[in-house]
């Protein structure tokens, strides 16, 4: 019988729980999806830890890349045995198969194993949109990323070093210094109070945006390492929410821009979704993105996996591997 995740209440790692269940009949546009490996994200830690909500009981996961074993009535665009990958939907990927809308999945490149997919499709379509429709990057845009050691950051590093952007890391500790070099950040600041001057030294105005995913503990000095007119893009909040900003501070800072994206806006359209997927797999075949592993884990040792993310041990992309 096939295995999935499952919880009854928010908590920390323990509540997941690997259970059997029967499979269910295909509904007209939906596959039996027999999947190889599953992409773990810090999005899943949050609506474990029920910093956000999610109906429960109930499953979790949000990507996942395998086989189609089986197709729905009206089918079309998939068939049995292609190798697919797919973000969002609905959520309960965490499982060795499950049924999903035919019209989400996306075929995946012959050359991209399932592992290198789970680890780069979610946070790699994130990257994309930041990079190419949140401020679209070209060369000699300067950006501040935080994170920029970590799964995500690795990738939009990365990605505008290649467009020709010059992208100034924040890091937590001297420890992830090197890795965040590697993966394209020219520069490498260690986050402290200090850092909008530190900024300001390095590039003499301020950036020309800030992708920021720590959240209050940032956010003020984020808008003050802007450069007039520049764009703060808040992509997450791993140190709480920040507080309310006023319009008239953004004015009062130079005329700053803020927006709040996220990957459902930008991919709810198939259209868009296909053409953002399209644009990540031609970055990872030019190596414009390079898929980084950091630790594969067994389905059932799922509480492992989120244990290392949650400690912020975890130095790349974390997968489940059903097989």
């Amino acid at each position: 019988m096939p295995r999935k995740i499952e919880f009854n209440t928010a908590g920390s790692p323990t509540v997941l729980q690997a259970v059997t269940f029967d499979r269910p009949r295909l509904g007209p546009g939906e596959v039996w999806l027999e999947q190889a490996a599953i992409g773990v994200n810090y999005l899943d830690v949050t609506q474990r830890n029920g910093a956000i909500p999610i109906p429960l009981p109930g499953g979790l996961g949000l990507e996942a890349a395998g086989v189609v074993a089986e197709i729905g009535e009206g089918v079309e665009n998939v068939k049995v045995g292609d190798r697919v990958v797919y973000a969002l939907g609905p959520i309960g990927a965490y499982a060795d198969a499950r049924v999903y809308p035919a019209e989400r999945l996306i075929k995946l490149p012959d050359d991209l194993s399932f592992a290198d997919a789970a680890a780069v499709f979610f946070k790699g379509l994130t990257a994309q949109y930041l990079i190419k429709s949140t401020y679209p990057v070209t060369r000699g845009t300067t950006i501040l990323l935080y994170g920029a050691a970590g799964a995500l950051g690795q990738i939009l590093a990365g990605w505008a070093n290649s467009i020709g952007a010059r992208v100034i890391g924040v890091v937590s500790s001297s420890e992830s210094i090197e890795r965040a070099r590697k993966a394209g950040s020219a520069e490498v600041l260690i986050w402290n109070d200090e850092l909008p001057r530190a900024v300001h030294e390095l590039t003499g105005r301020g950036v020309d945006v800030v992708y920021d995913g720590v959240g209050k503990m940032t956010f003020a000095a984020s808008l003050d390492s802007l450069r007039p007119r520049g764009t703060m893009v808040s992509i997450g909040a791993s140190s709480g929410a920040p507080d309310p900003v006023s319009p008239g501070l953004l004015n009062a800072k130079g005329s700053l821009f803020l927006t709040r994206p996220g990957l459902a806006a930008h991919i709810g359209d198939i259209d868009e979704y296909r053409e953002r997927a399209a644009d990540l797999f031609a970055a990872v075949s030019l190596a414009s993105i390079t898929p980084r592993i950091w630790k594969s884990y067994p389905l059932a040792d799922v509480a492992s996996a989120h244990a290392d993310i949650e400690s912020r041990r975890a130095q790349g992309a974390i997968v489940l591997a059903t097989r």
